[in-house]
């Protein structure tokens, strides 16, 4: 906040005019474009600024595909439970002629270098496994994948939201050609995020208007979530260690408790997650009555990703890893950060087992689990 605060008072000018106000602007433009790409081993040339990773995740997509199809490569591979900025592109993608092939990602929410070499065809123009998934946490192995993608000359696209400022990210020691990445999963400004695409990539423009970022992101830059962008950046990598062990411990602590509920499961990967993520499925319980209950209680969480937690249809997420229709309704999504204290873990510990108590002893369902009438799915 203090980065912005500073930028809009003192370099607000418009960063493409060449009077000296503009061009302060374009400094802190500049500035902030090159200690992004220190942050994840790419040169500033690389990083492409967008109004965050959904818009990110479309250009690297769409860009990929558009060199495809001018090679007669019409063939994508994915994930069952990637992002929507990512599944609906790929939608799209379809309806224009392309073959979309979604890997299965097993009960724990990953997929292995291996699937994504046995999918590789003469016909590929893209693979986009996300790098951590952002409702159950699990982390993909996207070094080896990207090894793979390289190895076989296949472009290779990570949606990152989720790592960026969580995990050690080198584009080039882990051969990722695209990422995209949004500031508010490391404490930025919600509203802006950044591409990285491999220098002698060439990105198809989704906004046209004017030259800004080297012509392929029409529209005034916004210099000051950019500036804070880079700031929350570099203070999330400089302090990824300590947070992580932190977190990590806290989350551990959170699982461990939550698992003393009868009928209760963790989702994701147990051991391969990101430090702040935790993940469970109560059974007999509406996940929303659950986040209602729990914000009565001051306690902030969501029941899948925050993209979609105003619908009331189960989470896909769940769904691809095996989840029964009526256990992933009952979901619930916390989210740690270095922030977070043990006080806090504890009062998430004593509402949430009273809550599901609650919530059970009103279900007509429940009761008929109890009583034998119908069968537990968890």
């Amino acid at each position: 906040m203090n980065a912005m605060l500073n930028c809009m008072e003192e370099t607000w000018g418009n960063p493409s005019s060449l009077y000296g106000l503009g061009q302060r602007a374009r400094e802190a433009l500049e500035e902030a474009r090159e200690r992004i790409a220190a942050c994840i081993g790419a040169s500033p040339k690389e990083i492409t600024f967008t109004s965050g990773g959904s818009e990110a995740d479309n250009q690297a997509i769409r860009s990929a595909a558009a060199l495809g199809a001018r090679k007669g490569k019409r063939h994508i591979i994915s994930t069952a439970f990637e992002h929507h900025a990512v599944l609906h592109t790929l939608k799209k993608l379809e309806g224009e002629g392309f073959e979309v092939e979604l890997l299965p990602v097993g009960t724990l929410g990953t997929v292995t270098a291996r699937q994504a070499a046995e999918a590789i065809r003469e016909d590929t123009a893209l693979v986009t496994i996300m790098y951590a998934n952002n409702e159950i946490g699990s982390v993909l192995p996207i070094p080896e994948i990207g090894a793979v993608c390289r190895e076989r000359g296949v472009l290779f696209h990570t949606d990152a939201v989720q790592a960026a400022g969580h995990l050690p990210i080198d584009v080039k020691a882990q051969n990722i050609d695209l990422l995209s990445l949004s500031a508010h999963k490391f404490h930025g400004p919600k509203g802006v995020g950044v591409l990285y695409a491999r220098q002698g990539i060439p990105l198809s423009s989704l906004i046209e208007g004017g030259a800004q970022e080297r012509g392929k992101r029409a529209g005034t830059e916004n210099v000051p979530a950019i500036v804070g962008m880079a700031a929350a950046l570099e203070e999330a990598c400089a302090h990824m260690d300590e947070n992580a062990a932190k977190v990590s411990a806290l989350r551990d602590r959170l699982i461990a408790g939550l698992s003393q509920i009868p009928y209760a499961t963790l989702n994701g990967d147990p051991v391969n997650r990101l430090p702040g993520n935790v993940n469970f499925c109560f059974e007999g319980v509406e996940g929303e009555s659950l986040l209602l209950l729990l914000d009565d209680r001051g306690i902030c969480a969501s029941s899948g990703s925050a993209c979609t937690s105003g619908s009331l249809d189960p989470s896909h997420v769940l769904l691809a890893i095996g989840r029964p229709h009526e256990a992933a309704h009952g979901s619930l999504r916390l989210s740690l950060c270095g922030e977070n204290t043990e006080a806090d873990v504890e009062a998430i510990l004593k509402a949430v087992p009273e809550i599901v108590d609650y919530l059970r002893g009103m279900s007509p369902l429940w009761k008929d689990k109890v009583s034998g009438k119908r069968e537990f799915v968890l």
